[in-house]
């Protein structure tokens, strides 16, 4: 009787999987037109299904098709910073279904470029996911498939893999850059399920005399399971589905093996189990409850999807597809403390979970949606600490030196410092508000968290970006207004759109000014001339003279020699006095024009503030010099 095994590990991978499933829950959810950036995974008949739902491959050099708000899904291999930047700017909805274990792969990558290490790469340098992980090193990595084209490296090297590299290859080229550098940090990130894949088919391969590997033609991990069992089998073949199986493998191989590369559906397994088998109802029916009993391997930790199949008062149970059903409890399902089981769930809604036991005293497994919350809360905090990005956080108590603020039930302390660009009173008065804040300090280990919210960055970042914008709003020899901010003895700080200016005194009237509080008061609104704009110094002089004619225009034409003119007495010297005609005229009485009188100085005939009446005896309009006569007027 003809006997057919199905490989222990077989099929669709997690990365993979969850890329298949993003694109149908996209497609379940929305309306709009949905593309993959390229094939989402290499295998052609995954793809036209996915083509027939109206979710349609498209390559990188077409994106300029697509329209604002359209859909496009990143694939498990994952892309570069500047192919997301690209999508980003094209304003499209983006899907990202990087494989998280890819994903972990450009974290690293860009972490130990940043750090001045030169990147290696194990993999194929024209495969997707080694092109993806190039771009966040600035496309200056080194990819080797042996070791082969790494003789010339810099003295400290960062070394990963791609996913779905032979565990050899890794081997040989990690020890060939450890002979060529001083210092290496190696990240083996060939994928555990590609490694228990590839061992799977090895042992099988061995104990079989017909071997059928099923997946993609472009697919790099199910042509590495390939190369692994023809090492063992010489009768092994490579096909995409059933319909490629050979008619004189299901008649002549008695013992046959299968395995499916990571792209391969099990539905595309199930049909060649079915083809192959001599009774097919009974062969089919025994693989598939195979299938069936191995496809859902769960541990705790693990996030599964499943279907709400009924309720009671406090607890939801959830077919999750494995041999027994789950429940959800109460506690499990929300953080609120009112809320109730119906509230939160109807039988048949679909509902994503974590799995926190294996068995319950009645021998179900326990999901917690709260986990799931609770970990994306801290997954959020620790990417917006990363990339130096902002959460908004509701405020829920003040302590000692800060006050407490809470994202999504996970606690982050704000120290006052860091509230406010000025000190603040009270910090009770902030409780209940929500406030953006930066993440300056994550730290989470095994007897609890430290977590701390900044908002000083983002005030700082505002108030710059108001003043930049001020500054530009600015222009020298422009009449602006303006509020007197504070007074010093050299001049006032007057604020102009929120940028400090400074009216010097001289500017201030074309009068003598002895203090500027003689003539402006704190919060005064005045209209200023500016003088002076240094954008790069951040230095702004103003004047209020500047708006007022200069008296000594048409000085001649005001103050006719030998007329006679009241002005009052300002100021004294040793030779005469100042006489103020108008605020910033004065004229200069001679003390020997002051009286008939022999004096010795001016204030023995003079005070100051009194009004005199004087003659006009020169007037020098270049010079700004009048002289004036009391004496003539006697």
């Amino acid at each position: 009787m003809k006997e057919i095994l199905l490989a222990e590990k077989s099929g669709f991978c997690f990365g993979v999987k969850r890329a298949v499933d993003t694109a149908l829950n996209y497609r379940e959810k929305s309306n709009k037109d949905i593309y993959t950036l390229g094939q989402l995974i290499h295998n052609n008949d995954v793809v036209e299904l996915l083509n027939s739902k109206g979710i349609h491959p498209i390559e990188i050099n077409n994106i300029d098709s697509l329209k604002e708000n359209d859909i496009i899904i990143i694939r498990s291999h994952g892309v570069s910073p500047k192919i997301i930047k690209m999508l980003e700017d094209k304003k499209l909805i983006i899907a990202d279904a990087t494989c998280p274990y890819v994903a972990h792969i450009h974290k690293k990558v860009k972490e130990y470029y940043n750090l001045g290490y030169g990147i290696v790469i194990v993999g194929d340098s024209s495969h997707p996911e080694v092109i993806g992980i190039n771009g966040w090193c600035n496309d200056e990595a080194i990819v080797s498939k042996d070791g082969s084209n790494v003789d010339e490296l810099p003295e400290k090297v960062c070394l990963v893999s791609q996913t779905t590299e032979k565990q050899e290859n890794w081997e040989k080229v990690l020890k060939k850059v450890k002979e060529k550098c001083s210092e290496v940090v190696s990240f083996n990130t060939i994928c555990n399920a590609t490694d228990v894949r590839q061992k799977s088919a090895m042992e099988l391969s061995k104990n079989v005399d017909t071997m059928v590997v099923i997946g993609g033609i472009h697919s790099s991990n199910t042509a590495k399971l390939y190369e692994i069992c023809k090492g063992n089998c010489s009768n092994t073949i490579y096909v995409e589905n059933a319909g490629e199986i050979p008619d004189e493998i299901i008649k002549n191989g008695k013992r046959i093996g299968i395995t499916a590369g990571a792209s391969t559906p099990d539905w595309i397994i199930k049909e060649a189990i079915n083809k192959m088998s001599e009774n097919k109802e009974l062969e089919f029916n025994e693989q598939l409850a195979y299938m069936e009993q191995n496809d859902v391997q769960i541990a705790v930790g693990d996030m599964v999807k499943g279907t709400i199949i009924s309720l009671n008062e406090k607890e939801a149970f959830v077919n999750i597809g494995y041999k027994t059903d789950a429940v959800i409890p109460l506690q499990e399902a929300s953080r609120d403390d009112n809320a109730s089981i119906n509230d939160l769930f109807r039988v048949g809604d679909e509902v994503e979970a974590k799995v926190i036991s294996l068995k319950n005293n009645d021998g179900y497994v326990v999901l917690s949606k709260v986990e799931i919350e609770r970990e994306k809360a801290y997954d959020e905090i620790q990417q917006a600490f990363e990339n130096n990005t902002t959460i908004t956080v509701e405020i829920k108590e003040a302590v000692k030196g800060g006050i407490i603020g809470r994202f999504k039930g996970v606690r982050i302390f704000i120290p006052a410092s860091h509230i406010e660009l000025f000190h603040i009173e009270n910090l009770a008065d902030y409780i209940g508000k929500t406030m953006e804040v930066n993440i300056i300090e994550y730290k989470i280990q095994r007897r609890g968290s430290k977590i701390v919210g900044s908002r000083k960055a983002i005030l700082t970042k505002e108030k710059l970006e108001n003043e930049e914008n001020a500054w530009n709003s600015l222009e020298k020899g422009q009449i602006v207004e303006g509020q007197v901010k504070r007074l010093t003895n050299f001049g006032a700080f007057v604020e102009v759109n929120g940028i400090d200016g400074l009216l010097h005194v001289s500017e201030i009237s074309w009068g003598r000014v002895e203090k500027p509080q003689d003539i402006l008061k704190v919060n005064d609104i005045v209209k200023v001339y500016i003088l002076e704009l240094d954008k790069e110094n951040k230095k702004l002089s103003l004047s209020i003279k500047k708006l007022i004619e200069n008296p000594w225009n048409n000085i001649e034409n005001k103050y006719p020699v030998g007329n006679v003119v009241l002005g009052k007495v300002v100021r004294f010297a040793d030779f005469g006095a100042f006489v103020e005609l108008e605020p910033g005229v004065d004229g200069l009485v001679h003390i020997s024009e002051i009286s008939y009188k022999r004096i010795n100085k001016p204030s023995e005939v003079l005070t100051l503030g009194e009004q005199v009446k004087a003659k006009i005896i020169n007037v020098n309009k270049e010079e700004k010099k009048i002289s004036l006569s009391i004496k003539e007027t006697e």
